[in-house]
């Protein structure tokens, strides 16, 4: 259904007129003239705004990413007292979204638009935040760029088994099982900070950790190569280097 702010977007009523044929009647639903039709707008409006349906498809993508996003930073908190129970509800956002809207989940994992992906590096963002602070706090077992993987693994995974499961069949133990595993192969049950760790290297990930996602100080280049720079002092093991 169009909402109020989109009845003089004719772009973002399309949008939405095509989310809504897509979750209530999957992908075959979305022609461009069922479209067209929920959207009260003719045929050629379509590919004058979009191209062709693929072009649709990845703008419902982005939008799905735009909601998305909304819901997972509405949840965001920079500085969390437990990281570990941080984690557990940044990886059940994930899943509560895909499987409360498996077809529009289903269009943003397949979508290849600069815009979704730009939105999934967004989205990525939030989740190595996540991990940079467990890393911080001597939570993880594994190396970020590992435990990155495999809460994203373990997240899609669940919504993908979910969803080929008949319904009859599916038990939310399931969820919980795999949650916790995912929980546990990442970080420790207690904090383990080095004894031996420098100051240096205990700094440099706390800094890390503490690094908003935007600044009005730094510009882009300089905050990817200001992370850089403390991702490599926070990997140094003390060994001298040649």
């Amino acid at each position: 259904m169009a909402t109020r702010d989109s009845t003089d977007n004719p772009r973002r009523r399309i949008v939405e007129a095509a989310v809504e044929l897509l979750e209530n009647g999957g992908p075959d639903a979305v022609s461009t003239r069922a479209v067209a039709a929920a959207a009260g707008m003719q045929p050629p409006a379509i590919y004058r705004l979009f191209g062709d349906k693929e072009g649709l498809l990845e703008a419902v993508a982005e939008h799905g990413y735009a909601q998305f996003l909304e819901r997972k930073r509405a949840q965001l908190d920079p500085a969390p007292q437990d990281p570990v129970e941080d984690l557990r509800r940044g990886w059940d956002t994930v899943v509560e979204f895909g499987i409360s809207r498996p077809e529009l989940f289903a269009v943003m994992n397949r979508a290849t638009g600069l815009g979704s992906d730009a939105a999934h590096r967004s989205g990525l963002e939030i989740l190595h935040g996540r991990v940079r602070r467990l890393s911080a706090g001597g939570w993880l077992r594994v190396d970020e760029e590992l435990a990155a993987q495999i809460i994203q693994a373990t997240g899609r995974g669940a919504v993908t088994t979910w969803h080929s499961t008949p319904a009859d069949r599916r038990n939310p133990a399931l969820l919980t099982v795999l949650r916790e595993s995912m929980v546990a192969a990442v970080t420790r049950a207690e904090p383990a900070i080095p004894a031996a760790e420098s100051p240096p290297v205990a700094a440099a990930r706390a800094l890390r950790a503490a690094l908003p996602d935007d600044s009005d100080v730094l510009s882009d280049a300089e905050q990817r190569l200001l992370r850089e720079w403390l991702t490599r002092l926070a990997a140094d093991d003390g060994a001298p280097r040649a």
